[in-house]
C-alpha cells in the first residue's frame, strides 16, 4: 500500500473532501457511425433535423458525415450525464431515415476510402477549416482509419476541492499554476496505468475484413469475413488503430513532464515542416488539401489515450487557451463503443473510472524519461493486442511483471480512493465497481472481449453480423422510449438554433479564407 496515498486520504477524509468532491464534473462525447440498413456507411448528408454540425452544442459530427459524435454537457451526478447521452440518441433516432447508429468501434462494409465522407460544415471559414483538415488526415492517415469510433470521458474537480487540496498539500503557489502541474501529474499517471482500461473495457477484439482491404495483417482469421486476436482487448487502440507512429520520424515527441513541455512540443509541431507532407499539395483544384504541411496540422492531430483540456473561447488554438488559462479538465480517450450497452457506456464504468481517475491523481507522478515513455507505449500496444494471454508480462521499472500481479497492486491502491468517494453513502457503489473489475484481473473470460469473441463462436456470427444484430436491437430500444412532446420540442428548437448560428458565422465572414487561416496560425 502506498504510503503517501494513505496519508493523503486520511486528510482529505478528515478535511470533509467527500462531500466537496460530489461537485466534480462529468461528460461524455460519443461517436457512432451512421450506416445504411445494411451496414454499409452512409454516404447521405448529416441529417437537417439534427441541426448544424458546425454549431451545435450536442449533436456534431467527427471526421466523416457519417461520424456522428454526441456530447453531452458536464454533469455532478452520472444519472444525470447518462439521462442527457440517453435523450440525444432517441432524438437522433427521431431524425433518421432508414439508418442505424453502428455499436461497435469498428466500421465493417468498409470499401476503401471512397466510402468514407468527409463531413461538411457549410460555407464560413470556419467550416472550411475543418474540412480542410479532415481532407489533411485523409491523405495522411487514409480516411479507413478516421471511421473508427470511441467515447471519451471528461473529467473536472470543482474550484473547492483543488483549494482544499493545496491547502492540505501546503502548497503556497498561485492556484492554478497548482491546479495544471496536478492535471498534467494525472496525465502521466493515467498513461503509466492506462493500460488498464483497454483490458476492463476493451470490445474490438475482432474486426471486419473489409476494414483491412488488401492490407496484410498479423491478425488470424476466425471466420470468412473476420479477422481477430485470440488474446485482443481494444484492437481499435492497437497498431491497427490511429497512432502517431511517425513522431519519432519526424523528429520530435510530444513530452507531458509539464504543462509548458506539453505546450512548447505540440506548439513545434504544428509549425515545423515535414518533408513527408511537404509532397502532399497545399491545395489541389481550388480546395485546400490540408492546412500545412507540417509535422501536425493542429494539436488534435496528435493521438493521446489523454489529454488535458481547457475550454476554448471562439477560433482559439487550444495550446494557447492552456497558456493562458491553465488546464481546466481531463479527457480520457481510450473506451471502446461498447456494443453491449446501448449508451456505449454504463455507470458501473463510468464509477470506475472517477476511482481510477483518483488513484492517478492521489499517486505521486515523476516525470519521464525516454525509456519510461517507450515502455508505456509497449505496454499499451501489448494490452490491445495480448492482454488477455495470463503469461502476458508488462514493463514496470525496468523488470517484467505480469499483467495481473501489477493490476492487484494497482487494485489495492484505488480501494483507498473508492472508500474516499463511497464515505458517507449507504451503498458502497465504488468499492462495488473496483469488486467487479477485479473479477476481470483473476479471469479474463469476464472481460467484454472475451464476451464478445464467445458469442461470434457460440453463435457462429460473422463481426459484421454481431454489429449489425447488436445496432439494430439498440435501434429498437430506442425506438420504443420516444422522448415526450416538451423534450423533443427543446431538441428541434436547439437544431433550429444551430442553424441560425451557423447563417450568422457566414454572414459574418469578411475575409478570405487565406487571411482566416493566417490569423488562426498567427494567434499568440
Amino acid at each position: 500500500m502506498n504510503k503517501i496515498i494513505k496519508n493523503r486520504v486520511s486528510q482529505l477524509l478528515a478535511s470533509g473532501m467527500p462531500k466537496v468532491l460530489r461537485g466534480r464534473r462529468v461528460g461524455l462525447e460519443k461517436e457512432s457511425l451512421r450506416v445504411a440498413v445494411d451496414g454499409s456507411i452512409a454516404q447521405t448528408a448529416h441529417p437537417t433535423g439534427l441541426g448544424s454540425a458546425l454549431t451545435h452544442p450536442s449533436i456534431t459530427t467527427d471526421y466523416s458525415e457519417a461520424l456522428l459524435e454526441l456530447v453531452t454537457p458536464p454533469f455532478e451526478h452520472f444519472g444525470e450525464t447518462l439521462q442527457f447521452l440517453d435523450d440525444t440518441h432517441r432524438y437522433v433516432y427521431s431524425q433518421l431515415d432508414n439508418e442505424i447508429l453502428w455499436v461497435t468501434s469498428m466500421p465493417c462494409v468498409v470499401a476503401g476510402d471512397a466510402s468514407i465522407p468527409i463531413a461538411e460544415y457549410g460555407s464560413s471559414n470556419a467550416a472550411k477549416m475543418k474540412t480542410a483538415y479532415r481532407r489533411g488526415l485523409g491523405h495522411r492517415y487514409g480516411r479507413v482509419m478516421q471511421a473508427i469510433a470511441g467515447v471519451h470521458y471528461n473529467y473536472s474537480y470543482p474550484d473547492e476541492f483543488w483549494k482544499m487540496y493545496q491547502s492540505l498539500l501546503g502548497d503556497k503557489r498561485d492556484s492554478q499554476t497548482f491546479i495544471s502541474e496536478f492535471y498534467i501529474g494525472m496525465v502521466r499517471n493515467l498513461q503509466r496505468f492506462g493500460w488498464l482500461v483497454p483490458y476492463l473495457f476493451g470490445v474490438s477484439p475482432a474486426i471486419c475484413g473489409s476494414f483491412l482491404g488488401a492490407s496484410p495483417t498479423s491478425l488470424e482469421k476466425l471466420f470468412e469475413h473476420s479477422f481477430y486476436g485470440p488474446f485482443a482487448t481494444s484492437l481499435r487502440v492497437g497498431d491497427i488503430g490511429y497512432q502517431n507512429s511517425k513522431e519519432g520520424e519526424a523528429g520530435f515527441n510530444v513530452s507531458y513532464n509539464s504543462l509548458q513541455d506539453y505546450i512548447d512540443c505540440l506548439s513545434y509541431a504544428i509549425s515545423t515542416p515535414y518533408s513527408k507532407y511537404q509532397k502532399i499539395a497545399l491545395c489541389a483544384n481550388g480546395e485546400w488539401q490540408q492546412l500545412n504541411q507540417n509535422i501536425l496540422q493542429i494539436e488534435n492531430e496528435h493521438y493521446s489515450s489523454v489529454r488535458p483540456k481547457q475550454i476554448l473561447q471562439g477560433e482559439e488554438k487550444p495550446t494557447l487557451a492552456l497558456a493562458k488559462r491553465g488546464v481546466a479538465y481531463i479527457e480520457l480517450r481510450s473506451l471502446d463503443v461498447n456494443p453491449y450497452e446501448p449508451l456505449g457506456i454504463n455507470d458501473e464504468e463510468m464509477r470506475f473510472l472517477e476511482s481510477f481517475l483518483l488513484f492517478s491523481l492521489l499517486l505521486p507522478s515523476g516525470p519521464f524519461d525516454r525509456a519510461e515513455q517507450a515502455d508505456i507505449n509497449y505496454n499499451f500496444n501489448a494490452v490491445a493486442h495480448r492482454g488477455r494471454d495470463p503469461r502476458l508480462r508488462l514493463k514496470k521499472s525496468g523488470a517484467h511483471i505480469l499483467l495481473r500481479d501489477w493490476a492487484s497492486e494497482i487494485f489495492d491502491q484505488m480501494s483507498l480512493g473508492c472508500e474516499l468517494l463511497d464515505s458517507g453513502n449507504e451503498v458502497h457503489i465504488y468499492c462495488d465497481s473496483l469488486h467487479q473489475q477485479r473479477l476481470k484481473i483473476e479471469d479474463p473470460d469476464r472481460t467484454p472481449s472475451a464476451k464478445l469473441l464467445a458469442d461470434m463462436i457460440e453463435k457462429r456470427e460473422e463481426f459484421f453480423e454481431f454489429s449489425l444484430r447488436m445496432s439494430m436491437q439498440h435501434q429498437q430500444w430506442f425506438a420504443d422510449r420516444p422522448l415526450d412532446a416538451d423534450k423533443q420540442a427543446e431538441f428541434e428548437t436547439a437544431a433550429r438554433e444551430s442553424i441560425e448560428r451557423q447563417h450568422a458565422i457566414e454572414r459574418a465572414d469578411d475575409i478570405p479564407f487565406d487571411t482566416f487561416m493566417r490569423n488562426y496560425f498567427q494567434q499568440t
